[in-house]
């Protein structure tokens, strides 16, 4: 890419008592009170705009594929429903195709919707390089690439719409380290087969250790949440002086929470993280989830689909397509709830 894209990340209600590992905060900090946080509150913001849609080649409606990692976290669920949205108004017929976590399989998806003559391929890579074959020949057949989340740097793609994760990894290393004045050794709980992740990883890493901090042990989850929560017992087993866990993805992170309540340590480890979720919502208004970088992921699915459109009937796009991310705390919880829902 040209240009990053910058991460324009929110860091209000940042005075959190994170050096206080044994007075965690309670619920009743949170906005939105107590209770569980599956009953989510607050509507999903609408699309700024709606794009104009035009026919396919062959008279019909336009056609348009969108390749997820998997259909399991809601993550990617509010991108397809953000992309389905866009769709439904501008009357694309969508075609959402999961990858089910394998790189092979998801290049795969991309061959089998260029051959149905799809007029635009949407992908959330797993592989930002494995998939560049793929989108190279749905680009020689004049099959329209963005990429969304997962920044690919080919020529094929023709528009990338998400955040920097390495710039929002740091701004979360920057976080927690102000919290505890640079002071302090942080597990990590990664996904070391995904690209989005590593990047989360390298740049949460080396914004820390500028700060004073150090990096303990990291475990890979593998972006499941079962492995994750395996994984996440074992660092903290394996560490009991240890006070401070950073996931670096959704799975990554309802693992962490669930291997801490598990292990009932929740007085001693503060977490940080990313993607919210009802377990990292209830992490937080139990007070021992610090902080969660948030993504606009129903914005992600608008603007992919908006672009892929407008691409499909001839019109300019910007090439790089910023999307903002949140740090979301116990404070602020309650404005974020609507990412509950799918």
């Amino acid at each position: 890419m040209n240009k990053r894209i910058t991460a324009a990340l929110s860091v209000a209600a940042l005075a959190l008592a994170l050096a206080a590992c044994d007075a965690p905060s309670t619920a009743s900090q949170s906005p939105t009170g107590n209770g569980s946080a599956a009953a989510a509150s607050a509507v999903i913001p609408q699309p700024e705009r709606f794009p104009e849609s035009c026919k396919a080649p062959d008279g019909g409606k336009l056609r348009i594929g969108l390749v997820t990692p998997n259909l399991q976290a809601l993550f990617f669920n509010q991108i397809n429903t953000g992309a389905q949205t866009i769709a439904d108004k501008a009357g694309v017929d969508l075609q959402i195709v999961s990858g089910n976590d394998d790189p092979t399989q998801q290049a795969n998806a991309v061959d089998n919707l260029v051959a149905k003559k799809v007029q635009a391929v949407v992908v959330a890579a797993i592989d930002t390089e494995g998939i560049k074959p793929a989108l190279q020949s749905a680009s020689k057949a004049n099959v329209k690439v963005v990429a969304v989340d997962a920044i690919v740097k080919d020529p094929s793609v023709s528009a990338q719409v998400g955040t920097s994760n390495a710039e929002s990894g740091a701004q979360m290393g920057d976080f927690l380290a102000k919290q505890v004045q640079g002071t302090g050794k942080v597990g990590v709980v990664s996904a070391l087969n995904s690209t989005i992740q590593l990047e989360r990883q390298k740049g949460f890493e080396e914004a820390i250790r500028a700060k004073g901090m150090t990096v303990g042990t990291v475990v890979d989850g593998k972006n499941v949440q079962e492995t994750a929560q395996t994984s996440a017992e074992n660092l903290l087993t394996g560490n009991p002086d240890l006070k401070y866990v950073y996931a670096t993805g959704e799975p990554a992170l309802i693992g962490l929470v669930a291997g801490v309540k598990n292990q009932m340590a929740q007085d001693r480890i503060n977490v940080v993280g990313w993607d919210l979720s009802v377990p990292a919502v209830d992490g937080l208004k139990a007070g021992y989830v610090k902080g969660v970088v948030q993504q606009n992921t129903f914005k992600f699915g608008y603007d992919a689909m908006t672009a892929a459109i407008e691409l499909s009937c001839g019109k300019t796009v910007e090439k790089n397509i910023p999307v903002p991310t949140q740090i979301v705390t116990p404070d602020n919880v309650g404005d974020y709830m609507y990412y509950l829902k799918k």
